[in-house]
Parts: structure tokens; C-alpha cells; sequence
């Protein structure tokens, strides 16, 4: 299974409806298919200007490195050498705070991931669960 654009747009408009509802800052939401190309993106009115590229370096270090930003906040704290070692390896483009969730079929399979950046971590994570919920898929957003 691939992630199709109806999905990757789905999953946008999700998680623009969780911000809606939850009183979130301005988003800027971006979702990644496996090979870490662009698929589906928003940013919100407001949103400031760089918010975009931080959706992506959370979106894109999830899937690069196959584990949820959660993770990598975890090994940024633990292994800070291991963090500045892999955003080097792929190209600067890693932030290792929540927000950036990887996105699987039912069986498991990584299907790409969702960043998403404007409000604190924790919301811009539950924003990108909801959305990938909303597209019937499963979002992983490594654990803590």
C-alpha cells in the first residue's frame, strides 16, 4: 500500500480541524509519503514564516530515521552526538521535538509521517494523530 494524495489530503484537513476545534496557535502542516517526498500541505493564516520548514525537519526525521520525533526528542536528551550525527547525515533537515508522526497501514507498514509545527509540541502531535486517524490509518509518534 501506497499513501495516495486523497489520504495525504485527508490527514491535512483532519488535523486542521483538531487545531480548529482546540483553540491551537496557526499550523503549518505538512505529510511525507515513505520515500520522504511531499504529498499534501497547509499553513494556516498566521502561521509564522519558517513554521513550514519546521512541519518538514520534524516530518522528514521521523520517516528518514523510521521512528516518531517523540524518539528522537528522547535521543536528542540521552544521545545528543547520535541526533547531530543523523541530521547531518540527512542533509539538516531533523527536529527532534513531537510533532513529527510516522504514519502506518493496519499491518504495520510505514507509509510516510506527518509534521506539523505552530503550537506547543504536545498539540501539534495530537493534531497529526487526529488527522491520521481521520484517513483511517495509524500514526506512531515514538515513544517517550
Amino acid at each position: 500500500m501506497t499513501l495516495s494524495l486523497d489520504k495525504a489530503q485527508t490527514i491535512v484537513a483532519g488535523a486542521l480541524d483538531y487545531a480548529r476545534q482546540n483553540g491551537m496557535k496557526p499550523v503549518a502542516i505538512i505529510v511525507l509519503d515513505d520515500r520522504g517526498a511531499p504529498k499534501a500541505m497547509a499553513a494556516q493564516d498566521g502561521t509564522s514564516l519558517r513554521r513550514a520548514d519546521i512541519a518538514f525537519g520534524k516530518a522528514h526525521g521521523a520517516v528518514s530515521l523510521g521512528m516518531g520525533s517523540r524518539s528522537l526528542f528522547k535521543r536528542a536528551k540521552e544521545q545528543a552526538f547520535f541526533i547531530a550525527a543523523a541530521t547531518e547525515a540527512i542533509g539538516g533537515k531533523l527536529i527532534p521535538v513531537p510533532g513529527g508522526v510516522l504514519i502506518r497501514d493496519g499491518g504495520g507498514a510505514l507509509l510516510g509521517a506527518v509534521g506539523i509545527s505552530g503550537c506547543t509540541s504536545e498539540n501539534d502531535e495530537a493534531a497529526a494523530m487526529s488527522g491520521i486517524a481521520k484517513a483511517g490509518l495509524a500514526g506512531d509518534p515514538g515513544a517517550d
